[in-house]
């Protein structure tokens, strides 16, 4: 098979497609409204939410927060990463010469994961997903050519899979429940207890202590983040080393679902403006209408596993977080449908051109988010570590949002990509790209 040669140079502003970058716009700044909660504080605060009064303001935004965006703004992430892959190939010329297009892509995506661990140990947020982006990328790639409905069947299966692995979760921890309440039973009644039993009697306990907040614990975590950047690192770089070995292997389905989701809508012109008024409107009631209630149970399920995860076991057999995927490409439908309808009717054009930019700097926004939230929140900045309320965060995320939906615009009248996305095209393409407009 001949192979493919792709051009060097940048894709020209009338190549891209304006809809996509408005969409990555809203997803890279509604990706901060669950970051934030990271680096902001421990555990601690969001248990202190949990537990707040139903009419305070803590509580009330964090039903906002997990019902109508915890997961879906990743998912739209991951939606455009995957169609992302394919404007990636479909925007190169054939030349004589130069690097295949298997090569620029893997090449691309390598410089991502070295970026995602620059994130993540030199950056310091243990949240970071370019890491496992880049290698799930990779996977997409002899997936390129397959007919939307083919991808749709793909991101389902990984549903399918996902819940399945979920559930043998559910599964493991509920036996735990199961083994301890009948040991319990047994002690009452002044049974002999056999060697499993008494290990069933430790072993729920245990367990349950990772839904407290310890105290002694939390203290030390707070000293240590209102610490130096040495200090800093210490604490967290456990905690990053962990996350990335640990979702590389359970976080596989959770991505690479909404990847080939996002593949699919790209190639059926969902995400490119491409489809009907009728069918945007269709998606729009049903991923809110669906979506929104689902979110609301699913809401519920965490809070009653956070706070009596006793009660939570004893009760469900199939748990609501089995929501999660269901729920999430439904909102992301709604939020999609809705950007568009927006979009084309010619209301709010400001704000669309605004969130334009900011998705065309999606790289930059994303590192600068970083930069801004440990600066503010971290010891070797501003020390406010565990210092706000839950709902308070969100003023800071409110400061960013409009911080970026300034600058943006502005940048790119002078400038052709962000800072960090001239730096990836460069090392890509491994040559100095063009800055200047």
């Amino acid at each position: 098979m001949e192979a493919e040669i792709i051009s060097t140079k940048p894709v020209d502003k009338a190549e891209r497609i304006a809809s996509v970058d408005v969409i990555r716009g809203v997803a890279i700044l509604g990706i901060l409204l669950m970051n934030i909660t990271g680096f902001s504080g421990e555990f601690a605060m969001l248990y202190e939410a949990f537990t707040s009064p139903k009419n305070s303001a803590d509580y009330l935004t964090l039903v906002t927060i997990f019902s109508f965006f915890e997961g879906t703004m990743r998912g739209l992430f991951s939606m455009l990463f995957g169609a992302g892959m394919l404007l990636f190939i479909l925007n190169k010329k054939d030349k004589p010469t130069g690097a295949t297009v298997t090569e620029y892509y893997f090449r691309r995506l390598a410089w991502l994961v070295v970026f995602g661990l620059l994130h993540a140990y030199v950056f310091q947020w243990t949240g970071e997903i370019l890491f496992f982006y880049g290698l799930m990328g990779m996977i997409l790639f002899p997936f390129r050519n397959l007919s939307a409905k083919w991808l749709w069947g793909l991101g389902l299966l990984c549903i399918a899979l996902n819940f399945y692995k979920v559930q043998n979760g559910n599964d493991e921890q509920r036996m735990l429940r199961v083994n301890y309440t009948a040991a319990l039973a047994a002690q009452q009644e002044k049974k002999e207890l056999t060697e499993e039993q008494q290990g069933a009697l430790e072993g729920w306990p245990e367990m349950e202590k990772n839904f407290k907040v310890d105290s002694v614990q939390l203290q030390e975590n707070v000293a240590k983040m209102r610490g130096s950047y040495g200090e800093v690192f210490e604490m967290l770089y456990p905690r990053s080393a962990g996350g990335e070995v640990n979702y590389t292997y359970h976080g596989l389905f959770d991505i690479l679902c909404m990847m080939f989701i996002g593949m699919a809508m790209f190639k059926m012109g969902f995400l490119s403006n491409r489809s009907s008024s009728n069918t945007y409107w269709l998606m729009l009631l049903l991923g809110y209408g669906v979506g929104i209630p689902l979110g609301y149970i699913y809401f519920h399920g965490f809070e009653s596993l956070l706070l009596s995860p006793g009660r939570f076991f004893d009760r469900y057999t199939v748990a609501p977080n089995q929501l999660y995927d269901i729920r999430r490409v439904l909102l992301c439908l709604g939020h999609i449908s809705l950007l568009m309808l927006i979009y084309r009717s010619g209301w709010l054009n400001w704000l669309m051109r605004a969130l334009g930019s900011v998705g065309q700097m999606a790289f930059t926004n994303y590192f600068m988010q970083t930069v801004f939230c440990t600066f503010y929140f971290f010891g070797y900045g501003l020390g406010n570590y565990q210092k706000l309320s839950f709902h308070q965060i969100y003023y800071v995320v409110a400061a960013i949002w409009l911080f970026q939906l300034i600058i943006s615009p502005i940048w790119l009248k002078y400038f052709r990509f962000g800072p960090f996305e001239w730096l990836w095209r460069s090392l890509t393409y491994w040559k100095k790209q063009p800055m200047k407009l």
